[in-house]
């Protein structure tokens, strides 16, 4: 308590040894810095550490250790593209390996800057009404430091996230297996990295 003399009864004011103790425990007891601290730490997403921004992920439903699909080019012709814009697949004899079924994937764990931007990203995914211009919005906050990235209407229910930048692994970890960037239900959802 800040002010302790208005809560002690008349009869007691001049008693050195209740006093005394008052004081001692409301010294060990004290609220005020541990408030602070609480604040500081957990509360405010601008200033928390790794504990309270593991308490924020849990909140918005996003974790902080990410699995990233590596997904090499592999040995094909022109007519498997299934989509025309991505320019690294499939490659001719002798520049890639045949597909072999296995799915390399590794976990990225994100620091905390990044992982702090990932959680408001998923927090306006959660209330956002999933229009073009919110969903760019969303893109543009997340990985608009990197470049230019936005959210193309690829008609018949698919949209792409086209990025103009080549994805780091967190980030692109982020946007294959996040669930953060916001997507209209029953739309299916590309990434396209145009380099």
């Amino acid at each position: 308590m800040e002010s302790i003399d208005p809560t002690i009864m008349i009869q007691y004011v001049n008693s050195t040894k209740l006093l005394g103790l008052i004081d001692t425990f409301n010294q060990a007891v004290g609220p005020e810095s541990f408030i602070d601290d609480f604040y500081d730490l957990i509360w405010n997403i601008e200033t928390a550490t790794t504990y309270g921004l593991d308490v924020w992920g849990s909140i918005v439903v996003v974790d902080r250790l990410l699995t990233l699909t590596e997904t090499p080019a592999y040995f094909g012709f022109e007519e498997a593209l299934s989509d025309p814009s991505v320019v690294d697949d499939p490659q001719p004899f002798g520049q890639a390996p045949f597909y072999n079924h296995e799915s390399a994937t590794s976990t990225i764990s994100l620091s905390d800057d990044v992982y702090r931007k990932l959680i408001m990203m998923k927090a306006m995914a959660n209330i956002t009404n999933c229009t073009v211009p919110s969903m760019n919005a969303a893109l543009m906050y997340m990985f608009g430091d990197s470049g230019v990235c936005y959210v193309r209407n690829d008609g018949g229910m698919a949209i792409s996230y086209v990025f103009e930048f080549e994805l780091t692994s967190a980030e692109l970890a982020i946007a294959q297996s996040s669930g953060a960037l916001p997507s209209p239900a029953g739309v299916t959802v590309n990434i396209v990295q145009q380099v």
